[in-house]
C-alpha cells in the first residue's frame, strides 16, 4: 500500500481525487470503474479512500440508472412509440453521467482535503 500520510499531502490528494472523478470520461465503463477501485486498494489516505469509494458508488449507480433507463425506453417504445420521451430519458441519463463528476472535479480543485459527495446516489460501499 502507498502511504500518502494524512497531513501535508494535498497535492497527492488532489491528483488521485481528480483521477477518480475524471475516470468517468476516460472510456468504457469497466475501465473507468477500475481506476477508483485500484486507488481505493492502494492508498491509506482517508480522503483519497473516501473519494474512491464515493466514485465507485457513483459508477454503480450509473450502471443501475442505465439499466432502468434502457428498460423504460424499451417499454415506452414497445407500447407507445414515443421517441421524444426516449430522448428525454436518454438525455437525463447523459446529464447525470457527465455533470456530477465535473462538480466533483471543481470541488476537489477548490478543497482537496475534503471528499466530494455525489448527489442522488445510493451508497453501497
Amino acid at each position: 500500500m502507498v502511504d500518502s500520510g494524512e497531513r501535508g499531502n494535498s497535492g497527492k490528494r488532489k491528483l488521485f481525487s481528480l483521477l477518480c472523478h475524471g475516470s468517468i470520461f476516460l472510456g468504457s465503463l469497466l475501465f473507468t470503474s477500475a481506476i477508483p477501485l485500484v486507488i481505493l486498494l492502494l492508498f491509506d489516505d482517508s480522503v483519497i479512500k473516501e473519494t474512491a469509494k464515493e466514485t465507485l458508488n457513483y459508477h454503480i449507480n450509473i450502471w443501475l440508472y442505465g439499466a432502468i433507463s434502457a428498460a423504460l425506453i424499451a417499454f415506452f417504445t414497445a407500447l407507445f412509440f414515443t421517441i421524444p420521451l426516449n430522448f428525454f430519458i436518454g438525455g437525463a441519463l447523459a446529464l447525470f453521467t457527465l455533470v456530477p463528476p465535473i462538480f466533483g472535479i471543481l470541488a476537489t480543485l477548490s478543497n482537496p482535503d475534503q471528499a466530494y459527495r455525489y448527489p442522488f446516489i445510493w451508497r453501497i460501499l
